[in-house]
């Protein structure tokens, strides 16, 4: 799998709502997109849970953003008044993740005229329980509404075990999941043990090795619960290999929640 890598060309504006301080750039291809950078509170593993769940979304046949890598020289924002920001860029020199912006987009709510289907919501929350999102929540959608299109967006908090040790990719993968019970999506998802098939027939080996196997190495060379990007490839691939094999037990979980609604 060959994901572009473009250089950023010039610093648009910060997006202020985000907790990590993305920012729309333009890149060399004269097109807008959305970075989340390296150099954020959450480091690179915030970025690699990004790319996963946002290219196993669109795997899943969901609307996701365009994404690619972006090269970034801190010099581009150097008219950028807050220090703040200016740190942020400077820590962030070189690779960092890009996603194409999605102009005139709201927020999701669950008062939205434009609802998912049935199997759509299912098919989200299984994303989410798959790879353990804590961030599609009431409080936190990270879905967006363009033109009766529902976009997700904002995986990093997916993978939240990655930010301590985790020597053992096949232990955390048949962890469950509880906090599946806060999905925005849950109450519509009635049809889980069909998204599980469709997961099943979307999703396999080969596809999740090339999504793993694409993560820039730089990104990989942080973590450091292994000893070098080639062991970090390896769990993380082991991790979502296990998890599918072992999908019936969250979408069970997720049931039981659901019916406790």
């Amino acid at each position: 799998m060959i994901v572009p890598t473009l250089k950023a060309t010039d610093y648009i504006y910060p997006l202020r709502e985000g907790g990590s301080l993305p920012a729309v750039f333009r890149a060399e291809d004269d097109q807008l997109y959305v970075m989340k950078f390296h150099g954020a509170g959450q480091g690179p593993k915030a970025l690699i849970a990004d790319w996963l769940g946002g290219e196993i979304a669109r795997l899943l046949g969901l609307q996701v953003p365009h994404q690619l890598f972006l090269e970034l020289d801190p010099v581009i924002g150097r008219n950028e008044g807050d220090p703040e920001i200016q740190d942020l860029l400077h820590a962030s020199a070189g690779v960092n993740l890009g996603m194409a912006f999605i102009p005139e987009a709201v927020a999701y709510t669950p008062l939205s005229k434009h609802q998912p289907d049935p199997l759509t919501a299912s098919l989200i929350v299984w994303l989410d329980a798959f790879i353990r999102n804590i961030d599609r929540t009431v409080r936190n959608v990270n879905m967006l509404i363009q033109a009766e299109q529902l976009w997700l967006i904002d995986h990093g908090a997916g993978l939240y075990f990655h930010h301590r040790r985790w020597e053992d990719p096949a232990i955390e993968a048949q962890k469950p999941f509880p906090m599946v019970k806060d999905h925005v999506l849950l109450k519509q998802a009635n049809e889980l043990a069909e998204a599980d098939q469709y997961a099943h027939e979307a999703l396999d080996e080969q596809h999740l090795r090339e999504l793993v196997y694409a993560l820039p190495e730089v990104w990989l060379s942080h973590e450091s619960s292994f000893g070098d990007p080639e062991a970090a490839r390896k769990a993380y691939h082991d991790y979502l290999m296990i998890r599918l094999e072992g999908s019936k037990d969250f979408v069970r979980e997720a049931g039981d929640a659901r019916a406790q609604l």
